[in-house]
This record gives C-alpha cells, sequence and structure tokens, in this order.
C-alpha cells in the first residue's frame, strides 16, 4: 500500500491545469491512508492550507469535521484507523473570483478504484460533500436531499455535507442534522474504531 500512496504523491497528471489556475501552483497530492483502516472519509479535494502542509483537514472544516465525528486530532490522524481518500488528491485551485475549483474528474478515475481495493477492511464511510455523494452513492440528488435521506445508507455510509465555514447557514436551517443524524454517526465511529 506504501507503494500505491508514493505513486499518488508522485502523480502531476494535473500539472498544466493547476499552472493556469490563478493560484499557479504545481501539484502536491495528499495521500492519506495506511493497511487496517475501518472508517473511510471520502473528500472533495485538499484546499490551499492543507496544499501548504500536507495533512487532509488541516484547517477549521477539520476542526468542525472532528467535532462532528466526536474525535480528536489523534485518532483522527490514526491511519491505521481511518483513511482520508478525496475525489482529488491535490488542491485543484481557485477560480478567478476566488472561489475552490471543482475536484478534476481525472484524478478519481485514475487513483479511486485501486485505493479503495487497497481497503478491504472499512466499515463505515463518511461521504463529506456533493462530488463524495454523486461517485459513491451514484446519485444526482443535491446535498441536502442525500444527507436528510442518511438513515437509507446507515449504518455502513453517512452522507454529510462539507464542513466548511461556508456550510453555517446551512446548519442552521437544517437542525435535524445535529440533532439526529450527528448523535447516530458518533455512535458508529466509536463501535468501528472501538472507542
Amino acid at each position: 500500500m506504501e507503494n500505491l500512496a508514493s505513486e499518488i504523491r508522485a502523480c502531476r497528471l494535473c500539472a498544466e491545469a493547476f499552472a493556469a489556475t490563478e493560484t499557479a501552483h504545481a501539484p502536491r497530492p495528499v495521500a492519506w491512508f495506511a493497511p487496517g483502516a475501518r472508517l473511510l472519509i471520502a473528500g472533495q479535494a485538499p484546499g490551499m492550507r492543507v496544499h501548504e502542509s500536507g495533512r487532509p483537514f488541516d484547517d477549521p472544516s477539520g476542526e468542525r469535521l472532528r467535532e462532528w465525528m466526536g474525535i480528536g486530532r489523534d485518532i483522527f490522524y490514526d491511519r491505521s484507523r481511518i483513511a482520508i481518500v478525496p475525489m482529488a488528491f491535490c488542491f485543484p485551485g481557485y477560480d478567478a473570483r476566488g472561489s475552490d475549483l471543482p475536484p478534476p474528474e481525472i484524478c478519481a478515475r485514475t487513483w479511486h478504484a485501486r485505493v479503495m481495493e487497497a481497503l478491504p477492511g472499512i466499515r463505515l464511510t463518511l461521504l463529506v460533500g456533493g462530488h463524495a455523494q454523486r461517485w459513491h452513492l451514484g446519485t444526482l440528488k443535491g446535498v441536502t436531499e442525500v444527507v436528510r435521506g442518511w438513515r437509507e445508507h446507515a449504518p455502513r455510509v453517512f452522507p454529510l455535507p462539507h464542513p466548511s465555514w461556508r456550510n453555517t447557514g446551512w446548519l442552521k436551517k437544517n437542525p435535524w442534522f445535529e440533532e439526529e443524524l450527528l448523535p447516530v454517526l458518533r455512535k458508529e465511529i466509536a463501535k468501528v474504531l472501538e472507542l
């Protein structure tokens, strides 16, 4: 598996595309998984802070996600327990308005199946954001509808909104998320990770 992670870290498929973004950055794939992981966090793509640090969810979104999960950084970053496999391993850059670009589809097409094959022990999957939900569930529904229907997928899969500060308004409009979904999610995480 370390060979696969090394291959991903060496990937430069999107170098030209990233150089043409407003950030004009080079690829820096963040591969965060290891044998034995029981929980999969399927995200979208690293942001600029993660691009700089090389650690997934090493930003305020990560703080919120860990709070939702009911775990600290020590458990979250234990690769033997938790695999973090986004739809794109690199920060895709910003557009001219300063918004994150979507994860390049070539990344998931190139790497996702191989990574998932290398993680046979996954017992719980968190689908963070619309890109991950579309890929893993094959749905064209919006994030709110998918997350509202979380019981259809639980207890093995939990669709979640992105934990970005941009979704604070969404959380206020949808109090059921914190009241109903999160307690069940935390219970399943504790069970799978044997906390």
